[in-house]
């Protein structure tokens, strides 16, 4: 089961393309590659390119795009599934602990370099399907995040040339399992790993279409009750601190996701703490990224 989603809606009208939202839309496993037009009309790219993947998901592809008459490429019903904006990433990387008022709720010290794990890209799920809760879970919790995309290969790229090299940035819903997490030994990836654990979507924005990204609002919501508010002016170290920071560490190659940590509100952080359960309801929102809606099963 899966929400009804809010894709079809209208967006603001600019120059031709300026508004470049990708997304894949389809049944699971059968989704094209598409793009939403300047009056909020998803339509067909499959003709352009086969799948926003590792291969498509670079600056060439975007200069091709420009190029086209939107209006002449075929139409989706706004009611088809939305599947997950990305395909077959290489990476799925997550940065923890990276806002200073979420640090604070999880009583632990602000970071003096990036904390950075792994999800598994096994996780990955479009951003209105069903989170699923794995077997002999009982701290399931939520963490809504902003994700950048990288464009092209970096290796040692200083902070200021990092722009350069993202592509995009969508809405991860870093779904993580507490007491995988931090009880039973090892790295945050056991927690972060799940079947269902890693929506994204739903769509990727090109990054020229978002004017600061280190001043957008973000929240969650379960059961229609407010949980996590905050916005990435909070984060302890910037979008192109991190890739650059990454690159030092390892190659970044087109399609890589890289998550970049989460706001307050979190339900391991409640007094006392509230998890996620059997039939709830999730909503979360980044300004101009849209919103994912999730039920709990």
């Amino acid at each position: 089961m899966v929400f009804n989603h809010p894709i079809g809606v209208r967006f603001p009208v600019g120059p031709p393309n300026s508004f470049m939202k990708l997304l894949r839309v389809g049944n699971l496993n059968h989704e094209n590659p598409a793009i939403i037009d300047d009056n909020g009309v998803i339509r067909d790219l499959s003709s352009i390119i086969n799948d926003l993947n590792p291969q498509t998901l670079n600056f060439n592809t975007i200069n091709k795009l420009k190029k086209i008459d939107l209006n002449s490429l075929q139409k989706i019903s706004p009611n088809s599934r939305v599947g997950a904006c990305i395909n077959n990433p290489g990476k799925f990387i997550g940065i923890g602990l990276n806002f200073s008022d979420h640090a604070a709720e999880q009583n632990l010290p602000i970071p003096n370099e990036p904390i950075i794990f792994s999800k598994a890209t096994s996780s990955i799920i479009g951003p209105y399907d069903d989170i699923k809760i794995p077997k002999n879970s009982k701290k399931t919790d939520w963490e809504v995040e902003i994700a950048f995309v990288v464009g092209k290969e970096a290796k040692n790229i200083s902070e200021t040339e990092a722009k350069k090299y993202i592509f995009g940035y969508c809405i991860v819903d870093d779904i993580s399992e507490r007491e995988f997490q931090k009880n039973r030994g090892g790295q945050w990836i056991k927690g972060k790993s799940a079947d269902t654990f890693g929506p994204i979507g739903p769509y990727l924005v090109t990054s020229e279409e978002i004017p600061d990204v280190q001043n957008l609002n973000m929240f969650l919501d379960v059961n229609d009750k407010r949980m996590q508010t905050g916005n990435t002016g909070k984060m302890i170290f910037n979008i192109n601190y991190i890739l650059s920071y990454l690159s030092n560490f390892m190659t970044l190659l087109p399609g890589d996701i890289i998550t970049t940590g989460t706001p307050p509100g979190v339900g391991d952080g409640k007094k006392p703490p509230i998890y996620l359960k059997k039939g709830d309801k999730m909503r979360l929102e980044i300004d101009l990224l849209g919103y994912q809606l999730h039920h709990v099963k």
